[in-house]
């Protein structure tokens, strides 16, 4: 049974990573989960500075998934190299660099310092506010996504995936300029905008007041995005949003997807991405598929 994928010349041993921001660089799962097994870890998102984040509380539990407004707190690129990537280069597992940035020179200087490490794609998080623009994400704007890539696609010596935000009017359009500026690959979706109050306290659950909706609730807004940008563009897809299962990842991979990525599911069950490798296999097994790449956009 074949369950190799390719993104961008790179391979992948299955096609199951950790979602960004949800497994660290897997330092704190090492004890738990053996990241042999996985197709790659994706880091929580790294700047080229240090990021402090946002004020707490910044984690909210909701209906069918989570909020979090964390706020991309991290060490900044240097003490990454150091530590996450020197710990992860003694695993066989491939390494997709998370990049954020509040400028477009942000995420340049971030992606040329990790240019030399041993870093397989680096996925670019383009639902930061773009400080130049009013704090509009980089994502939310086509022409803004156009000009980001290109500009990090001149500079990175590694694949480049652009992570897309759906909170936009067209998902297609942010994909096609993506990929119209040369990104090698797309992964989406991100978190969708929420928020919560507490009726009692009359007050915003987040000190942010919004934060970023994971979890099964947004499944569904997830697999018909990634299906519309599979439909749109020719370059892979890697699919998120409240994957929990073996079936939920498959049918991501249905919808398009040439890999999927484990977010929330990790903070309730730190074997998640083992189990949906599992249960990838269970349906191949049950349903006599004996190579991975023939379910991928059956439908």
């Amino acid at each position: 049974m074949n369950t190799k994928v390719t993104i961008a010349g790179v391979e992948f041993k299955n096609p199951v990573m950790s979602a960004s921001g949800t497994f660290g660089s897997g330092m704190e799962y090492a004890s738990l989960v053996d990241l042999n097994k996985l197709g790659a870890v994706v880091t929580k998102g790294v700047s080229n500075i240090p990021w402090e984040g946002n004020p707490t509380p910044r984690v909210a539990e909701v209906y069918g998934g989570m909020l979090n407004a964390i706020g991309l707190q991290n060490p900044g690129v240097d003490v990454f190299i150091e530590r996450d990537l020197s710990f992860l280069s003694k695993y066989d597992t491939n390494v997709i660099v998370n990049v954020c940035g509040k400028s477009v020179e942000d995420y340049i200087e971030a992606v040329e310092r990790l240019n030399d490490t041993n870093a397989d794609m680096f996925e670019i998080n383009v639902s930061c506010p773009n400080v130049k623009e009013g704090a509009i994400a980089f994502g939310q704007k086509a022409d803004a996504l156009f000009n980001i890539t290109d500009k990090i696609k001149k500079v990175s010596k590694k694949p480049i995936i652009m992570k897309l935000s759906p909170n936009v009017t067209d998902i297609t359009e942010m994909a096609k300029a993506a990929e119209a500026a040369g990104s090698d690959a797309i992964s989406l979706i991100n978190t969708i905008t929420g928020m919560k109050i507490d009726i009692e306290r009359r007050k915003f659950v987040l000190a942010n007041k919004t934060g970023g909706m994971s979890g099964p609730a947004i499944k569904p807004v997830a697999v018909r995005m990634v299906y519309q940008c599979a439909n749109a563009v020719k370059i892979p897809i890697i699919g998120m949003g409240g994957i929990m299962t073996g079936e939920d990842a498959v049918e991501f991979l249905m919808a398009g997807a040439t890999a999927v990525a484990v977010g929330a599911a990790n903070f309730i069950n730190p074997s998640a991405m083992i189990d949906v490798i599992d249960g990838i296999d269970n349906y191949m097994r049950k349903h006599n598929v004996s190579d991975i790449n023939e379910i991928i956009a059956c439908v």
